[in-house]
């Protein structure tokens, strides 16, 4: 009776820890926007977040994605560009540090990868976003890569007289990496 005990208690302890959040390691993620201005891409990263994941291979759907991205780490490359986005016209961050991301959806496609469904948060409004994941597990690390596009408009991130500049879509691109459970 006390190894099948044990036995039960060893399990339930292996599936709570298998659940567990884990913070995602931001020195080895990355998260980049890109988007299109007078007809060239432009790539800028974003240098500051942190969040946490909870992934499980075995029970996808209760995985959990939390992030939350510093507004004035936004790096064009340039520290007289980087000062104007930070304006309230563009990203605000003095009255909106954070961008977060919060998923309430997790949808297994096979082949390790997912669908996430989610709050994205931005400028003071939220949007609900989905975005195809795929997983790949190096070592003791796991990779959570995708793409999302957002509508800078639905964020009112650039007034109107950029319309002509600044293509409306801006693709986030991400590769968020975590400790393996």
């Amino acid at each position: 009776m006390k190894r099948l005990l044990a036995g039960a208690c060893m399990a339930a302890a292996t599936a709570v820890w298998a659940t567990a959040s884990v913070p995602v390691d931001a020195g080895k993620s990355k998260i980049v926007a890109t988007f299109t201005q007078m007809g060239v891409d432009v790539d800028a990263d974003f240098l500051e977040f942190s969040g946490e994941l909870r992934y499980d291979p075995a029970a996808p759907k209760k995985g959990s994605a939390k992030l939350q991205i510093d507004t004035a780490s936004f790096d064009i490359g340039d520290p007289d560009y980087n000062s104007e986005v930070r304006k309230a016209e563009w990203l605000d961050s003095k009255n909106h540090p954070q961008a977060t991301f919060e998923s309430t959806a997790i949808e297994p496609l096979g082949s390790n990868r997912f669908k996430a469904t989610g709050t994205l948060s931005l400028k003071g409004k939220t949007q609900t976003v989905t975005s195809e994941i795929a997983v790949k597990t190096q070592g003791a690390l796991r990779h959570f890569s995708g793409s999302l596009p957002i509508s800078r408009k639905t964020f009112a991130i650039g007034d109107a007289e950029w319309d002509e500049v600044l293509d409306d879509q801006v693709t986030v691109k991400f590769d968020i990496v975590a400790p393996a459970s």
